[in-house]
């Protein structure tokens, strides 16, 4: 095969991307642009081990398999604009890149709070930039942290912090319990319990107006006027997918970039997306589109993705069955983790404990219309493997109807 394929993104998305455009057969070139200067690397631990200070930075690195050792990583300059009637990509840095393929993998980023106050002192964590200097921050004797979003990163580097010793760790979020979103009421209360076991302080249903201090943040003050005091903020108040780029040629970019059920954008067979920028529909559940931010998604995206791309550009056809994922993810917190197998969101009304109890080890099943889409597990090795006993069966189910 000849010409060329463009992966605009050059984190996990982009790598798997370019590895996965090989193993399908494409022996063509494949460039992958990025914004960020390093290969890429793998970022759940940003947020636990590397910011913990258990493994160090260097250990994030990811090697490209052997059969994508030629691929032309383009790193320091990302992808600003599109023509995908002109096949072509312009670059932060001046320079343009015509394309027979092109991989839309340019994620998320942090969202940041819209606050009066000043900005040092306020952290994200998504880049080993943001781990380094906020690891820098958790470590000053007597720092006061102060972490918004009680989510998944917001619990992580709450229990994180506490492991280093920090004297004070408050969560704030305006929803009545740490993940309830996506797990619901049931493990919402376990975890906050867990949690406030270890140390680490709550302030649920109320959100953030402002910050205190004169060039540096001092306190965060809270909807209700209440000021917690702060020498460090870590701000996870979820994330917002990098789709500019794409702007001006009729995709819908409402929530990541639209894709069929082939993982193909805006009707077009040349350009496909993966990762959690892609927001696409799962043949396994009901078929409404929804991005998934787990990091099994860049593989699971990346392999169909690549098939399809490929099978275009060789004029076969996409020759696949629709995309069906299972999603998968886990979170380590403290000394216990979460584990979770398939798409609990989509049970959250009928929710039952299948092993244990919430004062230990448990195992929860969520179901739709009587059928089990999901598992969640929350303790130690136990409790995750029985978790995954579960998988095959999640495998075989059915898809749901609309």
């Amino acid at each position: 095969m000849t010409g060329r394929i463009v992966v605009a993104g050059a984190s996990m998305g982009g790598l798997r991307a370019a590895e996965q455009l090989r193993a399908a057969g494409w022996t063509g070139a494949v460039t992958v642009v990025g914004d960020e200067p390093h290969m890429p690397y793998n970022r759940p631990p940003l947020s636990k081990e590397v910011l913990a200070g258990k493994e160090p930075f260097e250990s994030l690195a990811i090697t490209p398999k052997a059969a994508a050792a030629d691929v032309e990583w383009r790193l320091g300059t990302k992808a600003v604009a599109a023509r995908p009637d002109e096949r072509t990509v312009e670059l932060g840095d001046g320079s343009s890149l015509s394309y027979d393929g092109l991989v839309v993998a340019t994620g998320m980023r942090p969202r940041r709070l819209r606050c009066p106050g000043p900005l040092a002192g306020r952290h994200t964590v998504r880049t080993l930039a943001d781990a380094q200097g906020l690891r820098g921050e958790l470590i000053r004797p007597g720092a006061r942290v102060v972490v918004v979003g009680a989510g998944f990163i917001g619990c992580e580097v709450a229990a994180t912090a506490v492991g280093l010793g920090v004297r004070e760790v408050t969560v704030v979020d305006p929803l009545p319990l740490p993940m309830v979103g996506p797990l619901g009421e049931l493990l919402g209360r376990a975890l906050l319990k867990r949690h406030e076991e270890r140390g680490v302080r709550f302030a649920l249903g109320r959100g953030v107006a402002g910050f205190e201090g004169a060039e540096r943040v001092a306190g965060v003050v809270l909807g209700d006027g209440t000021v917690l005091p702060a020498d460090v903020v870590v701000e996870s108040v979820g994330s917002a997918a990098n789709v500019e780029w794409l702007d001006g040629n009729g995709l819908d970019l409402s929530d990541g970039v639209l894709t069929d059920e082939q993982l193909r954008v805006g009707g077009r067979a040349d350009v496909v997306a993966v990762g959690d920028v892609a927001r696409f529909p799962n043949a396994r559940y009901d078929g409404v589109p929804r991005r998934v931010e787990h990091w099994s998604i860049p593989t699971d995206t990346a392999k169909h993705a690549a098939r399809v791309l490929v099978a275009h550009l060789a004029g076969t056809g996409p020759g696949s069955a629709p995309f069906a994922p299972l999603p998968t993810f886990w979170s380590d917190q403290h000394d216990f983790r979460l584990q979770s197998f398939g798409a609990p969101v989509l049970g959250k009304d009928d929710v039952r404990i299948l092993d244990g109890d919430p004062e230990g080890d448990i195992l929860v099943g969520y179901h739709t219309g009587g059928r089990l889409v999901g598992v969640v597990a929350l303790g130690g090795r136990a409790a995750t493997l029985r978790a995954a006993r579960h998988r095959a069966q999640l495998l075989k189910q059915p898809a749901l109807t609309a």
